[in-house]
Parts: structure tokens; C-alpha cells; sequence
């Protein structure tokens, strides 16, 4: 699917490798990976002493940026990546 327009910055303002952080009052533990020369990333979150969980694909195509969430709703992808703020984050 086409992500909404923020998502694609969102995703690659995120560090990569593994971070922990928060998220809707929740914390988990993240990892940001990227292969084919930064034109494709996947990013795995998994809730900290829960079960929430979270993986995603997103690939930077000549066509634009398509999001392809792992056998979840885009929408809680979506939620997850506006939400997520790594420790030591300053953003608001």
C-alpha cells in the first residue's frame, strides 16, 4: 500500500539498529535494518513484558513509497511509527 505522506520520513528519522522506547504507554524494544542500499527497510518492534508486536516493510520504489506491514493492519503500523519515540528522543 502507499503509506501517508509522514511515514516514510518518520521511518528513516528512526535509528537504525535496536533501540528501546515508547509507544502509546508502552514500552518496546525496536530494530530499524536497512538492505538494498537504504531503499528498503524493516522495522520490528516488540512490546516489553507484553505482546504486542510489530513488523513492517517499507521500500523506496521509482514509483513512490510502499508499505507492506507483516500479517498485521497497515493502520496499527501506521499508529505504531507516529507514536514511537526512542529513549533520549527530543522530538515532541
Amino acid at each position: 500500500m502507499t503509506p501517508p505522506a509522514d511515514l516514510r520520513d518518520l521511518v528513516q528519522d528512526l535509528p537504525l539498529g535496536t533501540t528501546t522506547g515508547t509507544a502509546h504507554g508502552k514500552r518496546y524494544v525496536a530494530t530499524k535494518s536497512q538492505f538494498s542500499n537504504g531503499r528498503a527497510t524493516k522495522l520490528v518492534a516488540e512490546e516489553m513484558g507484553g505482546n504486542d508486536y510489530i513488523s513492517m516493510n517499507l521500500y523506496d520504489l521509482a514509483a513512490g513509497p510502499q508499505l507492506y506491514p507483516c500479517e498485521m493492519p497497515s493502520d496499527k503500523v501506521i499508529a505504531f511509527v507516529r507514536a514511537y519515540r526512542p529513549d533520549g528522543d527530543a522530538k515532541p
